[in-house]
């Protein structure tokens, strides 16, 4: 534990018994740990990859078990918004908090880890279920919180670190490519027939997030958000197609491409 509160006014960091100094995540982490009811916290993102710019986002989760209270979190000083639980959709991505801590701007994602395990038992026998998140064209899987444990870094605490399961490659690809197909034919056929372009645009390109959710299902891939999803699926091309002049032709275009890539995907 550390000997004192982070302090931001001053930037002082914290020190550990011997005077080692806290570094910046560690001391984040080490309030966040000492929580109530939390059982461990995690890094994701950009960072967790090794892939970040120096003014990225820290992205952390907390994992807690039975009861937690966001206003333990927004008691800490820390500038920003704290929401409430629940109060992101109420599905399993629960709420969180947007903060600026050290002029750092930290994300942290409430877990609960009740939800977690019923999910990784859900996605094992191949069931899951799609809902809608702010900022997300297809919605999140209830899976990504499975995927979270299987390529987030834990940083405090113990969690399980699962696999893919083959039950869950062999029954998503088709849950994905079929609802990908219905949205392309009323793009088409609802909208972009009858002119109504923005609309068309709109819906086909929600169709192509859910191909590539079906593409990196079939390779056991897990996706824990949207940030480059098409460029995973190897689905580079749908910018310059979308941008094609008649919407009809669009999206008969995308919809060519997004099927022989979801093809391609489930001869492997």
């Amino acid at each position: 534990m550390t000997t004192g509160p982070y302090d931001l006014a001053r930037k002082r960091r914290p020190t550990r018994p011997g005077g080692t100094v806290v570094s910046f995540l560690d001391a984040v982490v080490d309030r966040l740990g000492a929580l109530p009811g939390v059982s461990a916290v995690t890094l994701g993102g950009s960072r967790a990859r090794g892939t970040h710019r120096p003014d990225s986002d820290w992205d952390l989760a907390l994992y807690y078990r039975g009861a937690f209270d966001p206003r333990d979190l927004r008691d800490i000083g820390w500038a920003g918004e704290v929401s409430e639980l629940g109060a992101w959709g109420g599905g399993v991505f629960n709420g969180g908090a947007w903060l600026t801590v050290d002029g750092e701007h930290v994300d942290v994602h409430y877990r609960d880890l009740d939800v977690v395990e019923r999910e990784i038992v859900e996605a094992r026998a191949g069931r899951f279920r799609v809902e809608p998140l702010l900022f997300h064209l297809a919605g999140i899987p209830s899976y990504l919180v499975v995927g979270e444990l299987a390529t987030h870094r834990v940083l405090r605490g113990e969690l399980p670190r699962p696999d893919y399961p083959d039950a869950l490659r062999r029954e998503a690809p088709g849950v994905w490519w079929g609802m990908a197909e219905l949205v392309f034919g009323y793009a088409r056929d609802g909208h972009a027939a009858h002119g109504r372009t923005a609309q068309a645009t709109a819906l086909v390109v929600q169709a192509a997030t859910q191909t590539a959710h079906a593409v990196l299902a079939a390779r056991g891939e897990w996706v824990t958000n949207e940030k480059g999803l098409l460029a995973r699926a190897g689905l580079h091309d749908v910018d310059e197609l979308v941008a094609r002049a008649d919407p009809v032709a669009a999206a008969d275009a995308v919809r060519a491409r997004c099927a022989g890539a979801v093809e391609a995907a489930q001869r492997r």
